[in-house]
């Protein structure tokens, strides 16, 4: 749902009480298309075969086509789209038509949140789920725009989304209504 609005972004555009944003990568589908292949390619062997010389070596090749075709099929599948909603207590991140992998990250574990223009599979060594050491963990499904948020054990999650300058937005209204009322739990003021 992205037109429950709330709270006032920096113009005069109100920010939604759930924002819901995706990426998608149409090229995935051509992966798609080449794990199916390896699959069909391994019910071919099976079925096209003569069991009677050599089954150690085509049993292998059956299975390895079969294996082949799934990894291949649920790496692309997983990733042809992300997912990401932000309502008033968590980002939530899903992956592909399924939901999974996905990420789920409470609001009060978040210190910050930033927009990159810039986000590409060779800064992150490849599609889907990554973790490099200097940069945290991402979920990258297309080049372009993301969400970067750092969380307070130091780490950080990027993602690739559309609109990700009013995900960030969100956020950080989000994270200052909850500094507001940590402060009046508090008894203390803000000016």
């Amino acid at each position: 749902m992205r037109h429950h609005f709330g709270h006032e972004g920096r113009g005069s555009e109100p920010l939604p009480e759930v924002w819901t944003g995706r990426a998608t990568n149409r090229m995935q589908w051509l992966l798609a298309v080449a794990g199916a292949g390896c699959l069909a390619l391994g019910a071919k062997l099976a079925v096209d075969a003569t069991w009677t010389t050599g089954i150690a070596a085509l049993l292998m090749a059956v299975i390895g086509c079969f294996a082949a075709g799934i990894m291949i099929l649920y790496g692309t599948l997983a990733f042809v789209h992300v997912a990401v909603k932000i309502d008033r207590y968590a980002v939530d991140v899903r992956c592909g038509h399924i939901g999974v992998p996905r990420r789920h990250i409470p609001l009060s574990h978040v210190v910050s949140a930033d927009f990159t223009s810039k986000v590409t599979p060779r800064q992150w060594g490849g599609w889907g789920c990554r973790w490099r050491p200097e940069q945290g963990t991402a979920v990258v499904v297309r080049r372009g725009e993301g969400l970067v948020v750092t969380l307070g054990d130091g780490g950080m999650f990027t993602v690739t989304v559309d609109d990700a300058a009013t995900a960030v937005r969100v956020i950080r209204a989000r994270l200052a209504q909850m500094e507001r009322k940590t402060g009046q739990a508090d008894g203390t003021t803000q000016l």
